[in-house]
């Protein structure tokens, strides 16, 4: 029952699907466009069953579609299933930019302050 459940746990949306660094490495190539199974195996160095399970676990989550074209299935990213992962990161992107914002008031204040101490002496 646990490996069930564990397996239930790691397809159940896009965000424990993409949790697995090979998978992220997966749609990182996608990203690039539209590729069959032995160019993904052949750029990430993996074995085409490995390529293939991850494959899978994208496609029930939805961050993959593929299509047939004669003898070869052809993978393509879906950017729409990774919309809600997107939504989520954006919120922090907001308090990181003012995070930094903050820092650089301070960097520049410190500058400043610094270049007055080196021009006193």
């Amino acid at each position: 029952m646990v490996p069930d459940m564990a397996r239930a746990a790691t397809t159940a949306d896009a965000f424990n699907a993409v949790a697995e660094p090979r998978r992220r490495q997966i749609l990182d190539v996608l990203a690039g466009g539209e590729r069959p199974v032995n160019d993904l195996v052949e750029q990430l160095g993996l074995s085409q069953p490995l390529v293939s399970k991850h494959l899978r676990v994208l496609r029930e989550v939805g961050a993959v579609d593929v299509r047939e074209e004669g003898r070869q299935r052809l993978y393509r990213l879906n950017g729409r299933a990774l919309k809600p992962i997107h939504d989520w990161v954006k919120d922090y992107e907001r308090s990181w930019t003012e995070r930094f914002e903050q820092m650089d008031v301070v960097l520049e204040e410190l500058k400043t302050k610094e270049e007055g101490d080196g021009s006193d002496e």
